[in-house]
């Protein structure tokens, strides 16, 4: 007996041994997760500020000078040791993001995840993010310098990841159980391409085409029109355009092919966008023009942007990075300022595609031309490598056919992307870090392909403007809207809006710039450009703003930022108020009914009011719209412009009635019953929640990159703002990066975001921010105009390269 006891007490010991130091499923090797030498308990310490730091490869020393907010003050005497020192710092404060964000633009996440992520890693294989950035990196290495300097921040990386001991690896690394591998000039393009499909990865064609099959073309012109009937767009109305001498694609009426397809693959959130605006000196009260940003983003932690200033004897830059890429990107330098919103062009277009009987040729005018394949191996942590070939046609990859959310052997569709058009859009950012006025910002912006961006610009001159840059189809009307024919060279994009020619304006009249991912241009503008849902809220709540008062300083700047007013309910909600029977409401029905006459449509987080308008507006969206829900066929209802502007013109419309009853509804029941499911949703959230404010309602957070990972993020954030409000703060998304410059010289600026600078859950620097953003606060950015240490300086490092 006493031997069963020792084998069964050795037994049970390795199986414990074992059980511990192995991965089941999505639990950790718990062992190895906990061990305290080189377990998550590691991660605990804040990052080191000072000492000496041996590189490989540096020309000469690099120092840098932390602040209290971790923001490091990069001096080196070259921009290659600036770009080398950039990749290391960001690797040191953020690797696991930056490296976590290339694998799922790769379609990689299998390999970390497991079979789970299989759907999702096909997905980006077939939606071409991989082979985008390779058609990236080609156009990147045709220039010398970008070369150069992307292959420095590599080694940077690099640097970083082999000085790296198993005990120091971010925590996600051990709780995933797996390790970093080497970075590379593709990893950074694969992070381009990751901002490529999160701004420029959505379309509606397919969607589109399925309206049209079944409401007609009158019907959907209705539902869908190029422009609203208040348009308020980028580039001001009286803009003169007579100087474009090329025309636009001349229409060959070619007829829509409408199929119908049950799912699409995943496409980016649309609420997805932007606020920038900049004043001249003229609409200054100090006399500088002043530029603003904040881009509307994915609220994560560790957050998207990394705060640096990137200084040589030629050029001195501060302002939010990307982890994975060179350069500021959203920021200024001694003599200009920078930022972008999305400009969402319609830049993806789909084909069908007919194969011949073996499906090796696509037909195509009067030939067949050859398929060529791509084999994408997904390996798949724990299983057998996955092998999906993809047919590539001349538009781009084929999406959709049998083996992929389809059955039809014969036919497929081919998506055309901006996407997989390389280009050196990291030339952009770098020139601009070293632009000294109006012509090195348009010179520097020329270069860049996609996405579409609204680069607003200001300088210590006086200058102000705004392009709407990116490489865009010059696209015959209505071209992109539905399906087309592949087999018809006529529907192929025939060539693209010449750089000169994109929508911009410099110095306008009125005394400002802005934009807010509304419609580019008005009808006066000479080519085509489909309304795929701009914004028409925040954009006018700004230009009315700016057309308010003749001066605006700082403070209107940041009260700006911070605007609530919810312009969309204003626009709807009286007129549900003043039509709706309201003879027969319940108890409960008259208490939020009073709310919502009272209240004063500011999404102040205190508020009642929008948490009824979320409520009730959804409701009755749904209700409008239940022609849309059809099964098995993708599809999405008008926007919310249009959706309001027949709610008041033409309530006794066929779409107000609801299919499923034999009443015939118009607008004015839709409101009372839309009311009335509202207060029992409202009524039922506070009884389990306690409270309506919006605050509660709306319930902010921002979430670890891994959502599975609550103990890593923040919840309850207590913060107003909403969809199409200028403080577009929703549940998990909104300003990911609030910057105001003023172009003294030099330039003085602001800037916060909701994160902190350290990607280490562990880390006083992790979430620090995200308090002061909610309150509407802003931090002082300390621009340091040479390598000497200031009050504002905790700690120094100094890289030196390895003897």
């Amino acid at each position: 007996m006493k031997y069963f006891k020792l084998i069964l007490s050795l037994v049970l010991t390795i199986g414990i041994f074992f059980a511990l130091n192995t991965k089941f499923g999505s639990i950790p090797p718990i062992g190895k997760f906990l061990n305290p030498y080189s377990g998550v308990w590691q991660n605990e310490t804040d990052e080191s500020i000072s000492g000496d730091i041996s590189l490989p490869e540096l020309i000469d020393k690099v120092t840098v000078h932390y602040d209290a907010q971790l923001i490091p003050h990069v001096f080196a005497q070259n921009e290659t040791d600036l770009y080398r020192a950039q990749g290391y710092l960001t690797a040191k404060h953020r690797l696991w993001q930056m490296e976590f964000q290339t694998y799922a633009a790769a379609g990689r996440l299998s390999e970390i995840i497991g079979e789970g992520a299989l759907n999702y890693d096909r997905q980006e294989r077939r939606r071409g993010m991989m082979y985008g950035a390779e058609q990236a990196l080609l156009k990147m290495e045709e220039d010398e310098q970008t070369t150069t300097y992307i292959k420095a921040y590599s080694e940077g990386v690099n640097s970083y990841i082999n000085q790296l001991k198993e005990e120091n690896l971010p925590v996600e690394y051990k709780l995933l159980d797996y390790k970093p591998e080497e970075w590379t000039p593709k990893k950074t393009a694969l992070l381009l391409m990751y901002m490529t499909k999160m701004l420029a990865g959505g379309d509606e064609d397919i969607e589109n085409t399925n309206a049209l099959r079944l409401f007609g073309k009158e019907r959907f012109d209705l539902l869908f029109p190029d422009f609203f009937d208040i348009t308020d767009p980028i580039i001001p109305k009286e803009t003169d355009w007579s100087f474009i001498d090329v025309p636009q694609t001349p229409n060959p009426n070619s007829e829509p092919i409408l199929d119908s397809i049950a799912e699409t693959i995943d496409k980016p959130d649309p609420n997805y966008g932007s606020n920038n605006w900049a004043v001249s000196p003229q609409k200054s009260s100090t006399g500088n023009a002043i530029l603003a940003n904040d881009p509307h983003l994915g609220l994560n932690l560790p957050s998207i942007w990394f705060v640096m200033q990137l200084s040589t004897p030629n050029h001195n830059a501060f302002g939010a990075t990307l982890p994975g890429a060179l350069a500021v990107i959203s920021g200024f330098n001694q003599h200009i300022a920078w930022g972008e919103t999305n400009a969402t062009r319609d830049v993806i277009d789909w084909y069908k595609i007919e194969f011949n009987e073996d499906g090796t040729k696509y037909k195509f005018d009067d030939t067949w031309k050859d398929v060529t394949y791509r084999i994408e191996e997904i390996k798949i942590k724990g299983k057998e490598t996955y092998k999906d070939s993809i047919r590539f046609t001349h538009h781009g990859p084929v999406v959709f056919d049998k083996n992929f959310k389809s059955d039809n052997e014969k036919t497929g569709y081919a998506m055309k992307w901006i996407g997989h058009i390389g280009g050196n859009n990291q030339k952009t950012f770098l020139d601009l870090n070293k632009g000294k006025n109006y012509n090195d910002y348009v010179e520097a912006i020329s270069n860049y392909t996609a996405p579409a961006q609204n680069f607003v610009f200001a300088s210590t001159e006086g200058d102000i403007a705004l392009w709407i840059q990116g490489k865009l189809p010059n696209k015959w009307e209505g071209q992109g809207k539905f399906i087309m024919d592949g087999s018809k060279s006529e529907n192929d994009w025939q060539s693209f809006i010449p750089q000169k020619f994109n929508a911009h304006t410099k110095n306008p009249e009125r005394g400002f710039v802005s934009s807010a991912n509304q419609h580019p241009v008005d009808e006066a503008y000479p080519y085509f450009v489909f309304n795929d849902g701009y914004e028409t809220y925040r954009n006018r709540v700004i230009n009315d703003f700016f057309n308010s008062k003749d001066k605006f300083g700082i403070q209107d700047f940041k009260d700006l930022h911070n605007n609530n007013y919810n312009l969309k309910a204003s626009e709807l909600m009286p007129y549900m108020l003043k039509t709706m029977d309201i003879s027969n409401l319940t108890a409960e029905e008259k208490e939020l009914y009073d709310i919502a006459k009272a209240w004063q449509y500011n999404n102040d987080m205190n508020e009642i009011g929008p948490s009824i308008w979320r409520a009730w507006y959804g409701i009755l969206y749904n209700m409008v719209w239940d022609e849309f829900d059809v099964e098995d066929t993708a599809i999405d209802a008008p926007f919310t412009y249009q959706t309001i502007y027949l709610l008041k013109t033409k309530g006794d419309d066929a779409f107000m009635d609801i299919i499923d009853t034999p009443e015939k509804e118009t607008a004015k029941d839709l409101f009372k019953l839309s009311f009335s499911e509202a207060v029992v949703k409202l009524n039922d959230f506070k009884a389990k929640n306690g409270s309506l404010e919006w605050v509660n309602y709306k319930a902010t957070y921002v979430g670890h990159l891994l959502q599975a990972l609550p103990a890593f993020s923040r919840f309850d954030v207590p913060i107003g703002g909403g969809r199409n409000i200028v403080n577009a703060t929703s549940e998990n998304w909104g300003p990911s990066w609030r910057m105001i410059v003023e172009m003294t010289s030099p330039p003085t600026a602001l800037g916060i975001y909701p994160g902190g600078q350290s990607g280490n859950p562990g880390s006083k620097y992790y979430d620090n921010f995200i308090d002061d953003w909610a309150a509407g606060k802003y931090h002082s950015l300390n621009f340091l105009q040479n390598d000497t240490a200031t009050d504002a300086i905790i700690g120094t490092q100094t890289l030196t390269p390895s003897k």
